[in-house]
């Protein structure tokens, strides 16, 4: 099993360029499966979860090739609309084949999911919304057979705006006979995009990036191609380093998709100048603690947490930081303590008391996010960290490792 090792205190200087979104990426090719024919996604992270879904789609028949950062979609021959538990159990965004597969074949049975390893973040959202556009389901032996001749429109309001739910629904509900409204919908950029996917094939969606989705069922939708949009929490990791570690710019970036992330990092004393689509960022002599509770799109991502918490612990002072969406989502404070961090966890609420210093040590990813945390403090400490079960971070984020390395750190990846 890879590890990842650090020589920590070394100051990080220069430019990196950021890769698509994994968050994008993953529900934009199930989405092509729905018409028959060859769509072509460009931008295209290499990471764990892409290879994943590729073995996804290939297992319900289409054919992949993914070359550079390239993805060819053939669903032509698509015809096993199945997703095993192998698959679904290792990577909670297979379950995105549900709406697509329905939408095709009047039919899906898919496994129920798993992935990171906190938090049961339920799929009844996802189901309560089919059983409203007419599907009937039945749960035997941890799959889920979702049945329906033709899926008919309907109002759907979501109880909390999940993005996998979103999607999935929005997906179902293209080809689906009358109009659909998805009220609560997530407004996340990722989101945005697969909707803007459906639309270019032929989907009739309107309200995208607001609150309430409306969707006019079409009769068929066709294949086509799309450039996956920069990767926010990828930019956010980056930009959270340097706030600790020296002066960086990160290029190829949609300045807007991070407004609240970017206010948090100047309240904390860094100062930044933006680009046409680059963020250079400067860091403070010192951090300010920055109380931080996290919120769905635009606040500010969950998925950003487990670093926020790392700057904290480096902090001049005291701050609190709540996880309002996932409330069990700190499996990092164990490791972090491991480096030198004072946090204490009640509930989903994170007290941090900063520290002078992190010292190096053997550390445990445990989670894609939480791996980053672990690799930021690492950075930061003096001393030599070594962080195992880096397969974790594999899975969102694409050679993190030579481009921490690029800008200046001893970082390096060793093979067992």
């Amino acid at each position: 099993m890879d590890k990842i090792i650090i020589e920590g205190r070394r100051p990080l200087s220069g430019t990196v360029k950021m890769s698509g979104a994994k968050n994008a990426v993953l529900p934009i090719m199930t989405a092509a499966l729905i018409p028959s024919g060859i769509s072509r996604i460009t931008r295209v992270p290499k990471l764990r979860d892409t290879y994943t879904m590729i073995k996804l789609l290939e297992i319900v028949g289409a054919n992949v090739e993914f070359t550079g950062n390239t993805l060819k979609i053939d669903s032509t021959n698509v015809d096993n609309p199945e997703a095993p538990y192998d698959l679904v159990k290792t990577m909670r965004a297979s379950f995105y084949i549900l709406g697509p597969l329905i939408a095709r074949f009047g039919r899906v049975k898919v496994s129920m999911p798993g992935g990171c390893a906190w938090g049961p973040r339920p799929v009844d959202f996802h189901l309560k919304g089919l059983e409203r556009l007419g599907a009937k389901l039945t749960l035997k032996e941890g799959y889920i057979l979702a049945e329906a001749e033709q899926l008919q429109g309907s109002e759907i309001r979501l109880e909390f705006p999940s993005v996998g739910a979103t999607g999935n629904l929005a997906m179902a509900a293209a080809t689906a006979s009358g109009t659909t409204v998805i009220y609560n919908a997530a407004r996340e950029p990722e989101i945005v995009q697969l909707c803007e996917f459906l639309n270019k094939m032929g989907a009739n969606i309107s309200g995208i990036g607001s609150e309430t989705l409306t969707i006019v069922g079409v009769n068929r939708l066709h294949p086509t191609d799309i450039k996956v949009i920069p990767d926010r929490i990828e930019t956010g990791t980056f930009l959270i380093a340097g706030a600790l570690l020296g002066k960086i710019t990160v290029r190829g970036i949609v300045i807007d998709h991070l407004d609240t992330v970017l206010g948090k990092l100047k309240d904390v004393g860094c100062k930044i100048s933006v680009g046409e689509s680059s963020i250079t960022l400067e860091p403070p002599d010192k951090i300010k603690p920055v109380d931080m509770t996290t919120a769905v799109y635009p606040g500010f991502p969950t998925d950003l947490q487990a670093q926020w918490v790392a700057l904290m612990s480096l902090a001049d002072g005291s701050s609190t930081i709540k996880d309002t969406v996932y409330h069990d989502r700190f499996s990092h404070i164990p490791e972090l303590a491991r480096l030198g961090a004072n946090i204490q966890v009640n509930h989903n609420t994170a007290f941090v008391r900063g520290v002078d210093s992190l010292v190096g040590a053997p550390v445990m990813s445990t989670d894609i996010r939480a791996s980053a945390s672990l690799i930021i403090a690492g950075l930061a400490a003096s001393g030599e960290t070594e962080v195992s079960r880096v397969y974790h971070i594999d899975r969102g984020y694409e050679r993190i490792e030579e481009k921490f390395s690029h800008l200046g750190a001893n970082i390096s990846r060793e093979h067992d």
